[in-house]
């Protein structure tokens, strides 16, 4: 493997998969070589407007190319986990977008394989890896705010009515906890470094069968809490807040984070601001590059023991609201 290039292989040419190529341009020592789908010929279309060399009508051709060091699975969520296992079981590293799997049993079954092979894995949260989370980080690690004591944080859209669409679509794994809700539970699960004690929660589930917003308050030790909201039919602020003995933290639309202000009881605030050009996608992929260069089969800033822990919270949540996928028997 190349110590300055990583030669990157794409895994299903849809919406998500085409952001993340764009964002590769802004990588350093990042190309990528191939791209693979179910049908050849989206997969050539998208390998035509990025200028990608190969094209590939099954992932199977993808995992089997020498020339690949790393693949980024943008595909379906239900098939992450087969995807995931297909390139593994080449010796191939993998980024998997988030959601993750569709369950902690999927997901320990991928984290297992990559651990006893030494194979790179790591999940996309592209969040965990923007400057101004970076910052949060180091403002909490400083303990500018304090004892934190309290997270709130949302993420919501209206998608509208659209039943055919995959959010709405419950044997695609559809719904706001999976696609949406990840992202202010890997949050608090950052500022918090541990999954809640207790749970209590509430869902509304619609007429196809998904949860189409829900609203959870997680207990820690020592009394910590956490609001977390989510939906794809209500528009929510999609802001993030800190709440510590010394003061606060609010990170606008925490999940594509371009500042955070810190206010420290009796100072005046502190704003950091990221002017990136990028969606910023091309942090994880720079992380996901550094690893392999340094031989690392996991990152320190989303490790896969973390995963786990997710998706087995989000597990519980669903136990909560009988909300079941064809995965989960």
């Amino acid at each position: 493997m190349s110590t300055t290039t990583i030669k990157w292989g794409i895994a299903g040419p849809g919406n998500i998969s085409k952001q993340f190529v764009k964002d590769l341009a802004f990588a350093a020592g990042a190309e990528v070589v191939a791209v693979a789908g179910r049908n050849l010929e989206k997969a050539e279309n998208f390998a035509k407007e990025f200028n990608i060399p190969r094209a590939y009508g099954s992932l199977e051709q993808l995992a089997e190319d020498s020339d690949v060091d790393i693949v980024y699975v943008g595909t379906l969520h239900p098939a992450h986990k087969d995807n995931t296992l297909t390139f593994l079981r080449a010796g191939k590293a993998v980024l998997c977008e988030k959601p993750f799997t569709m369950n902690a049993a999927e997901a320990e079954e991928m984290i297992t394989y990559a651990k006893e092979n030494r194979i790179f894995l790591m999940e996309a949260m592209w969040t965990r890896f923007l400057p101004a989370i970076n910052k949060v980080r180091q403002w909490l690690e400083e303990g500018k705010i304090g004892e934190v004591r309290l997270v709130k944080a949302d993420f919501g859209f209206n998608l509208g009515w659209k039943p055919e669409s995959r959010l709405l679509n419950h044997a695609l794994g559809g719904g706001t906890l999976l696609d949406a809700g990840i992202y202010p539970i890997s949050f608090v699960s950052m500022v918090y470094g541990a999954q809640p004690d207790k749970i209590m929660s509430s869902a509304r589930i619609g007429e196809t069968g998904v949860d189409e917003q829900f609203s959870l308050l997680f207990e820690y030790e020592g009394g910590r809490n956490a609001a977390l909201n989510g939906s794809v039919q209500l528009g929510l602020v999609n802001d993030a807040y800190i709440f510590g003995t010394k003061g606060h933290i609010h990170i606008p639309l925490f999940l594509a984070a371009r500042s955070a202000t810190l206010k420290v009881t009796g100072e005046e605030p502190e704003t950091f601001v990221d002017d990136r050009k990028a969606h910023g996608f091309m942090f994880e992929a720079e992380e996901a590059m550094a690893c392999l260069r340094e031989e690392r089969p996991e990152s320190r800033i989303m490790p896969l023991d973390e995963t786990l822990a997710l998706m087995t919270t989000l597990d519980t949540i669903r136990k909560q609201w009988n909300l079941t996928y064809p995965a989960d028997k």
